[in-house]
Order: structure tokens, then C-alpha cells, then sequence
């Protein structure tokens, strides 16, 4: 990967709803532009998503999506509302700090949930994006949601029975997703606290398909754990506020961009059906499935990222 350089401009960007973006840019300023879309829902942009850019080609565009990361207010705080924080608000963030720094179209990259934003995006601002790179594909449908929170336990039955079991009794049956997210704003800290801890558990367990892997060191910081857990729940109770299949179904709003999808044949949290229904309904987009990945960066995952964005740095 490219070493990391530090931001040239960054700022808080107000996007309504009282809520304040975290924007940096990197790079070459009369480079190629492209934005980074992080995943969770509540992840925040590292600056590590900095290296797979070329600094010398690539004007890039990290930020902190609604209420996580260095924007605020911070979802962390069980006082802050969630109801300003869903897709069509994402999607028309990313409009305005496009326009605030003046870019015309740029690429997209985004992985897991990011890829979700991306194509929710880009469908509805096909004149706005050159190219999109997305990794570890999702597209957070309800049978998506109810894979993660359920059917997978069939591959990690103790682990998913300990996940199950953090929820009362009275809710194992129903939409976990839905239960935690009332847990996590359960008017108990003690209450809150054990079910970000729980659903933190879980999200480290069904990303660890790959040999090698080790626990997200990101999960140690009950402020991390709490702001990813109430972001992920309220997302994925909703279904990504998508209507359901709306991103396979819009594909064809994709026609002429090009697209690199890129996925690990061991992502269990996403699996490869996905992204190869996508590559159906998307002329533009070329698949490449990696044997040996899994849901991340890793196992060769970083290399065919940077072939891709390498591929694109002098398109205009």
C-alpha cells in the first residue's frame, strides 16, 4: 500500500439536522477526485483507507458518516437521536460535501456497508460518479439481515446461541437486530453496555473465517463498542432504509460506470451470491472473487483493491 500522508484540508462541514461532518482531503489537490465510503454503519474513516490511494494521482475525500467518528454529535451519547441518521440522509451528505469542495464527479470506494451507501449513492447520482471500487459487497437487504443475525448461527451454533441469549427470552424468536437496538437504548448504562458488548461479539465472530484472524482491536473502546453497535442495529432494523432488493432492481442506473467488485469466496457475512447478482444486472462491473479472502481487507483483498484504484488513477 501507498505510505500515509496527512490530510492538505479537512473540516466540519454542516449538513443540517444539527449535524457536522468530519471531512479530510489528502493527496494531490488537482488530482483525480475520489471519495471513501467506510463501513459499520458507524465505523468511521482510519486514516489506513489513505494508502490505497496513489498521492501523487488521486485528490482523495475521507469522512466520518452521521454520528460517528470525529462528526457530531456522536451516537455514542444514548441522548442522541437517531432519526436524522438514514440512508437518504448519508446519500445526500455525500451530495453536499461534493459540492462544498467543488468536485464535478469522482470515484466511489466503499466496502461492506460502505459499498451499500456507494450503490445507493450512485444510483441515485449516476452523473456524479466516474468509477466505483467496492470490496466485501453488501447490499443489506432483509434476507442479508436475517443471515447475519440468524441463519448463521447453523455455522457458529455456541457462538450465536451466546448472541440470542444476550436479548430477554420473550424477543429470541423475533428480530434480534430490532431488540438489541431497544437494549442499546434502554435507559440502564449496565443494560446498554452488555448489549453493545454482545453485538460486538458477534460482529467479531462471523468475520473470522479466514486463518489468522484476530479480534477487532477497535472493540476494546466502549466507546467504539457503543457507537458501532447503536449504528449497526438501527440500520439493520430498517433494512438499510432501502426498499427491499431497491439496489439490484436499480442497477441498470449504473449502465456506463465502470465498476470492480471485489469479494472474498470465505466472506460468510456477506456471501459471494451478492455481489455475483449485482455483476448480472451491471454490464459495467467486473467481478473478481479472491479464494482465499474473507470479509475485510485481508488475504490479497488490499492488493486487488489498489490494482483497481491504479487502474482508474488516470481516467478522467
Amino acid at each position: 500500500m501507498y505510505p500515509l500522508v496527512e490530510p492538505y484540508a479537512h473540516g466540519l462541514l454542516d449538513v443540517g439536522d444539527d449535524h457536522h461532518l468530519y471531512w479530510e482531503a489528502c493527496g494531490n489537490p488537482d488530482g483525480k477526485p475520489a471519495v471513501v465510503l467506510h463501513g459499520g454503519p458507524g465505523s468511521g474513516c482510519s486514516p489506513g483507507w489513505r494508502r490505497y490511494f496513489d498521492p501523487a494521482r488521486y485528490r482523495v475525500v475521507l469522512f466520518d458518516q452521521r454520528g460517528c467518528g470525529r462528526s457530531r454529535p456522536h451516537a455514542a451519547d444514548p441522548a442522541v437521536d437517531l432519526a436524522t441518521n438514514t440512508t437518504p440522509h448519508l446519500v445526500r451528505d455525500i451530495e453536499r460535501l461534493r459540492t462544498h469542495l467543488g468536485v464535478d464527479r469522482w470515484l466511489v470506494l466503499g466496502a461492506s456497508w460502505g459499498s451499500t451507501l456507494g450503490l445507493a449513492y450512485a444510483q441515485r447520482h449516476p452523473d456524479r460518479v466516474s468509477e466505483l471500487v467496492l470490496f466485501s459487497v453488501v447490499t443489506t437487504t432483509r434476507r442479508e439481515v436475517e443471515w447475519l443475525t440468524r441463519a448463521m448461527g447453523r455455522i457458529f451454533p455456541a457462538e450465536w446461541a451466546r448472541f440470542r441469549d444476550g436479548v430477554p427470552p420473550a424477543s429470541r424468536e423475533g428480530d434480534l437486530a430490532d431488540t438489541y437496538a431497544r437494549l442499546l437504548h434502554d435507559p440502564d448504562p449496565a443494560v446498554r453496555e452488555r448489549a453493545a458488548r454482545d453485538w460486538c461479539d458477534w460482529e467479531d465472530t462471523h468475520v473470522a473465517t479466514v486463518p489468522g484472524h484476530r479480534p477487532d482491536p477497535r472493540f476494546a473502546d466502549p466507546e467504539f463498542r457503543m457507537v458501532f453497535a447503536r449504528l449497526v442495529t438501527h440500520y439493520w432494523r430498517h433494512a438499510g432504509f432501502l426498499p427491499d432488493g431497491e439496489l439490484l432492481r436499480g442497477a441498470g442506473r449504473l449502465a456506463g460506470i465502470p465498476g470492480v467488485l471485489l469479494h472474498g469466496r470465505l466472506d460468510i457475512s456477506g456471501p459471494p451470491d451478492i455481489p455475483w447478482q449485482l455483476a448480472q444486472a451491471w454490464p459495467d462491473a467486473r467481478l473478481e472473487v479472491l479464494e482465499s479472502a474473507g470479509h475485510g481487507g485481508g488475504h490479497g483483498m488490499a492488493d486487488r483493491v489498489l490494482a483497481a484504484l491504479d487502474g482508474f488513477a488516470e481516467r478522467r
